[in-house]
């Protein structure tokens, strides 16, 4: 048991984390623009247009949405043809990575645009008394306040990819999923599925308790 678990855990921490760098650089600035493309935000009016602002911001607050909205199962199936395209083959813990990072990136994003919305307007309004750039404003205030609801949100996002990628393993996406159902399920092998419940619920605790302390260090009040 120990050798297949351990090349599935293997997998899974590869899926995971391939999927979370992709998920921090995209969903990131998406959370950032659903923040500051919304009405009073510092990029209301991006090209000196309310107009262009409001409708980004409708456009991706859509996108979002419908990404949320989607169950992980039905979303990993029919984004078969585009894993295929993208990496030349739906099976294996690369292909999952796909699925993986799309269903991330918009749940991520919102957690962003929580954590952002909770940071003070002072702080925003003192930036911008002293001269400082949009862009200033966003990378050297917005986002450096709002780091400990970000690294909270990124410990969620983790939790739930880890959820997606035992799912992904259902259909061929390797990882502690895969183990789960073909031995515990199929094979109706109970140490298996008590293992892999086990192994599991450890890396949960893991990752929020550490997710929790970064916070809580990160964290000025």
């Amino acid at each position: 048991m120990i050798p297949v678990l351990w090349l599935a855990l293997g997998q899974t921490f590869q899926m995971i984390g391939m999927a979370l760098v992709l998920t921090i650089v995209v969903g990131l600035p998406v959370g950032v623009l659903l923040v500051t493309t919304d009405r009073g935000g510092i990029f209301e009016a991006p090209f000196g247009s309310r107009r262009f602002g409001a409708g980004l911001h409708a456009v991706l607050g859509f996108v979002v949405n419908v990404g949320r909205s989607l169950p992980f199962i039905i979303l990993m199936v029919a984004l078969i043809p585009f894993t295929r395209l993208v990496v030349g083959t739906s099976i294996g813990p690369v292909a999952a990575v796909v699925p993986l990072t799309v269903a991330a990136i918009p749940f991520f994003a919102r957690l962003v645009e929580i954590a952002l919305r909770e940071v003070d307007g002072g702080l925003i309004e003192a930036a911008k008394s002293l001269g400082a750039t949009r862009g200033t404003i966003v990378w050297k205030v917005l986002v450096p306040e709002a780091r400990p609801g970000i690294v909270l949100g990124l410990s969620t996002s983790v939790i739930s990819l880890l959820n997606y990628s035992a799912m992904a393993g259902i259909i061929g996406g390797g990882g502690i999923g895969d183990i789960a159902f073909r031995y515990g399920y199929q094979r109706f092998d109970t140490a298996y599925l008590i293992t892999t419940i086990v192994l599991l619920v450890v890396i949960v605790q893991l990752i929020q308790s550490i997710g929790s302390a970064v916070a809580r260090r990160l964290s000025h009040r």
